[in-house]
């Protein structure tokens, strides 16, 4: 879901969305009940009619508010107060009157008030938000004045806390809400972390509903997110990185601010059938990222097709049964080399995703530590642009193949 937090999405008009197949988009409760005012939406007709965008709309509670303006924030049991950007006033945003204001917006999903901390946290206040976060479901169930027209999600908190977690999916899921989100997540935790998180609650949440991770947008977590059980996400990444001039391609980035745009004359991406890749070179965006606004919106519109195309690609693999495959030919893409970040290829593992034939990397990270020998500090990995040193790797694994050759001969140092 492309965001569009206070009604539009930046530098692409609703049509343009509609070219490239977006169904759903994301409004900000707290910005929107800002400016323009709910009061003001309620009486055009909703948001949908307000902006005239006849497709599918999700708006957030609010909640996220509280970590990104945690210094404007004061949160206690009965909601919390915010000083306003705008004009400096306080804002008292409480369960009710983030439902209401969500009702007044008209949204297709709504998404419950959680309390929300940073992952990166530790301490009581984890356990505090989370069992907040489930006594505040039962105060917006009970404002949703529109149940029958707008879909109520919750909102998992509990941190990096298993047993946390787990109580939170379970009270939610006790209340049988229409579909349900991960929150509290891409806020500076370790990837490790961060789809062991995502694997527990997928695995315990209803398969029949949706499961939104909140806040993700990089391709390559949606991806592994998909793997483990996830059905939606949102994020601003694919436009605000477009407004620094990178471009998302299946290699990872292209960045059109350096030098070697200039005189690259070929199209962002040649296997991409967007407006952009069709009319534009990157040595004709390069000029323009650096001077015009247009630059910017040229990428939004690229960026955006492509996790457009990726979300298409993904489900109709799922569809059709080759999502195994298409796993293997997005990491081989994005990691020609095959040094695919550990941290994929244990959730692959757990998702039951064979990718051993992309995977030579970890297969090398896994002899290592069998046979004793540290290669992290030869080899750099990199999510976004797929390098390492590959002489230093060849020579190491020269020398663990050795070392492996000695263990195997050896029945007391491979039992040891």
């Amino acid at each position: 879901m492309p965001v569009g937090t206070q009604g539009t999405i930046k530098g692409l008009t609703n049509s343009q969305l509609e070219d490239i197949g977006c169904q759903i988009i994301l409004g900000n409760t707290y910005h929107l009940a800002l400016r323009p005012t709910s009061e003001l939406l309620a009486e055009a007709g909703g948001l949908h009619k307000f902006m005239n965008w006849r497709r599918a709309m999700l708006t957030d509670s609010g909640g996220f508010q509280m970590v990104s303006l945690l210094h404007l924030a004061d949160i206690t049991e009965k909601g919390v107060t915010f000083q306003s950007p705008v004009d400096g006033k306080p804002m008292l945003l409480t369960p009710e009157e983030s439902i209401q204001i969500q009702n007044r917006i008209g949204a297709d999903i709504i998404m419950a008030l959680d309390d929300v901390v940073k992952t990166t946290i530790t301490g009581p206040r984890i356990e505090e938000a989370m069992y907040r976060t489930l006594r505040w479901i039962d105060r917006c169930i009970e404002a949703h004045g529109r149940p029958h027209d707008q879909n109520l999600f919750g909102i998992v908190q509990g941190g990096l806390d298993p047993v946390l977690r787990d109580i939170c999916i379970k009270g939610l899921v006790d209340r049988n809400l229409p579909g349900y989100a991960i929150g509290g997540l891409a806020g500076g935790e370790d990837k490790d972390s961060f789809w062991r998180v995502v694997a527990q609650c997928t695995g315990s949440l209803p398969e029949d509903k949706p499961r939104y991770v909140m806040g993700v947008g990089y391709p390559l977590d949606v991806v592994v997110c998909s793997a483990l059980g996830a059905d939606m996400y949102d994020c601003v990444y694919p436009t605000r990185t477009a407004r620094f001039g990178t471009a998302l391609v299946p290699e990872g980035v292209l960045k059109l601010k350096q030098r070697a745009m200039a005189d690259d004359t070929r199209p962002i991406d040649p296997t991409c059938p967007c407006m952009v890749c069709k009319n534009y070179s990157r040595a004709y965006i390069h000029c323009l990222v650096t001077k015009d606004a247009m630059g910017s919106q040229l990428l939004s519109y690229h960026n955006l097709y492509y996790m457009m195309q990726l979300s298409r690609d993904l489900h109709s693999s799922i569809v059709e049964g080759r999502f195994p495959k298409f796993v293997c030919d997005f990491l081989s893409k994005m990691f020609p080399e095959g040094n695919v970040p550990e941290w994929v290829c244990n959730a692959m593992e757990v998702a039951g995703i064979d990718i051993s034939s992309c995977c030579t990397f970890s297969e090398r990270v896994c002899n290592a530590k069998v046979a004793g020998i540290d290669i992290s500090s030869d080899c750099t990995l990199s999510s976004s642009c797929g390098e390492h040193d590959s002489d230093n790797v060849s020579d190491k694994y020269d020398e663990l193949k050795l070392k492996l050759e000695r263990l195997r001969n050896n029945e007391d140092a491979l039992r040891r």
